[in-house]
């Protein structure tokens, strides 16, 4: 399972999930995506059988990259334990997800072996997931981002 391997910091603060994924909201590797489209905490556990439920059904020729990684972790105190005495060790560890972050990237299928690839890892998540394709021109280039009346951005 996934986990860091060295923090500098055992225990986190909680934290908040406002607004959207600035970072990681593109298709960089691959030529299609699994993209969130709600906040969610994903545990190592749920990015491990989505891993394993896309590399089986792809079977061979398809590459595959997680875009996330659980670097929070997240502490449970013991059952029956009184109040006070500090916080409780940590258990697991999890992925913060904003809408709009790409979980899983795909190469090397056809779009219908991936498009069922990416359905049954969907599956495997706790939140509402989306289906995307990387686009090319017609030249045949990728898109260039342009800011308004600007020239290209490289």
């Amino acid at each position: 399972m996934l986990s860091p391997k060295k923090t500098r910091f055992r225990r986190h603060h909680r934290g908040r999930m406002k607004g959207i994924s600035c970072r990681g909201n593109r298709i960089s590797f691959g030529k299609y995506a699994l993209q969130a489209l709600e906040p969610a905490w994903i545990t190592a556990r749920q990015i491990e059988a989505g891993r394993r439920a896309m590399t089986r059904s792809a079977r061979r020729g398809g590459k595959i990259w997680v875009r996330i990684f659980p670097d929070k972790p997240v502490t449970i105190r013991s059952t029956e334990t009184r109040m006070g005495s500090g916080k409780g060790s940590p258990e697991y560890w999890v992925s913060v997800v904003k809408p709009g972050r790409i979980l899983y990237e795909m190469t090397g299928v056809s779009k219908t072996v991936a498009k069922a690839a990416m359905q049954i890892a969907a599956c495997k998540m706790p939140i509402l997931t989306k289906f995307k394709s990387f686009k090319i021109d017609k030249i045949g280039k990728k898109r260039k981002r342009y800011r308004k009346g600007k020239e290209k951005i490289k």
